[in-house]
């Protein structure tokens, strides 16, 4: 295994974390044994960075993993975990949450404690609240070591957030298809630049860029490197190739994917790979974005929509959709970001009234009002409230009485 440092604290991290949001499953239960073994193996091949946070698997994560660091394998990690920003009403809850975490963890301290899935809005509700106090306090009475958040949104207000709080670290989206989404690759050196840690999350897409069957259009670009790789270990040594990058997440379920990141972590040093094999992942990139269904680059212009519409959020979910065709599991990411379970503001394409505000102000002269009315097509069908139901049970947010 090798290890990078956070540049602030010189503590020396495993550059391959298990991420604990995609845990193997037994009659829709995490399989505590299977689990607990795949934990505690990571953990004895040198991986010491594990995530979690208060909703992963229905709220079952963290007590899992209170468990199955038990005999001895706490002291060999440091445990991230996460407040669930968009249930705080009050600076109490903070706390409370806080403690709860602690005492679902079985452990005295966070070592890495992240604000989860910050964007502007979220992170101006969570600044009024006394965030910042909290955080300060929280570290002086030892409940957590390292403060952080993750992050999906403009990357003008991830710069803001970076420079808000001496953070030690943050944790963002990054792959070789998001390197002008959301925080992106200016974010990552921005932060690099401020001596913060870098956690990426997605390395893959949620698994897609490591399939071993990728679109058939991407076949003869892998088949034909003059150096042969997996999909995955293109991705992988893409993202550790570059020394700004200080740990990558992988919801690792499976004991195949397990060994296989540990050897592509083995071999994972900055500035590793070949041009001819960085121009063989920028050629991979450039297909993908031939086959996606539009050319948006999130930037973020044509916002705010005035009747609410998240143009570059429906444009990402649509290109998910015709590049992997998970159906299924676009339809859920639909759910949550566009029902405002998370930001408190819907933002469906259907809310467009073809008024073309946006179409003045997109960079790229995509015809949106057209493209939205593909996206209800698609995503707002008769089962949309079906996945919002689903997303409201994953991030345990109750229904109004």
């Amino acid at each position: 295994m090798l290890y990078r440092k956070v540049p602030k604290t010189g503590e020396t991290l495993s550059i391959l974390g298990f991420g604990c949001m995609r845990l193997p499953v037994k009659d829709n239960r995490i399989d505590q044994k299977r689990a607990t073994y795949q934990v505690r193996y990571a953990i004895d091949q040198g991986v010491n960075y594990l995530d979690t946070a208060w909703p992963y698997h229905s709220g079952e994560s963290e007590p899992f993993l209170g468990r199955a660091l038990a005999g001895g394998y706490r002291e060999k990690v440091k445990l991230a975990t996460k407040l669930p920003s968009w249930m705080i009403t009050t600076r109490q809850e903070m706390d409370d949450y806080l403690n709860e975490q602690l005492t679902r963890l079985d452990t005295d301290r966070i070592d890495y404690y992240l604000l989860h899935a910050m964007n502007g809005l979220l992170w101006d509700r969570l600044y009024e609240l006394g965030v910042l106090d909290f955080l300060d306090k929280a570290k002086a009475d030892g409940r957590i070591g390292n403060a952080g958040f993750s992050f999906h949104g403009k990357i003008e207000d991830f710069k803001r957030i970076v420079d808000a709080q001496p953070w030690e670290f943050c944790q963002i989206q990054y792959n070789y298809l998001d390197v002008e989404y959301q925080a992106g690759r200016e974010g990552l050196r921005y932060a690099a630049s401020r001596q913060l840690g870098v956690i990426i999350m997605e390395p893959l897409r949620g698994g897609t860029l490591g399939d071993p069957s990728p679109p058939p259009a991407l076949e003869d670009i892998w088949k034909t490197a003059e150096t042969p790789h997996t999909p995955t270990e293109w991705a992988l040594r893409w993202l550790w190739n570059q020394p700004e990058v200080t740990l990558v997440l992988s919801g690792m379920n499976e004991e195949a994917h397990i060994d296989e990141n540990l050897k592509i972590a083995n071999q994972g040093l900055p500035d590793s790979l070949s041009p001819e094999e960085l121009r063989t992942i920028g050629m991979a990139a450039d297909r993908y974005r031939d086959i996606m269904r539009v050319n948006c680059t999130g930037c973020g212009y044509c916002k705010p929509c005035p009747q609410g519409v998240d143009i570059p959020n429906c444009f990402d979910v649509l290109n998910r959709f015709h590049m992997f065709k998970n159906e299924a599991e676009t339809k859920f990411v639909y759910a949550v970001r566009m029902s405002g379970i998370l930001s408190g503001e819907n933002g469906y394409a259907s809310q467009c009234v073809q008024c073309g505000e946006c179409l003045e102000k997109c960079p790229q002269e995509i015809e949106i009002p057209d493209l939205l009315k593909e996206v209800v097509e698609i995503f707002e069908g008769s089962d949309l409230k079906d996945y919002v139901a689903s997303a409201k049970q994953y991030f345990k947010i109750d229904e109004p009485e």
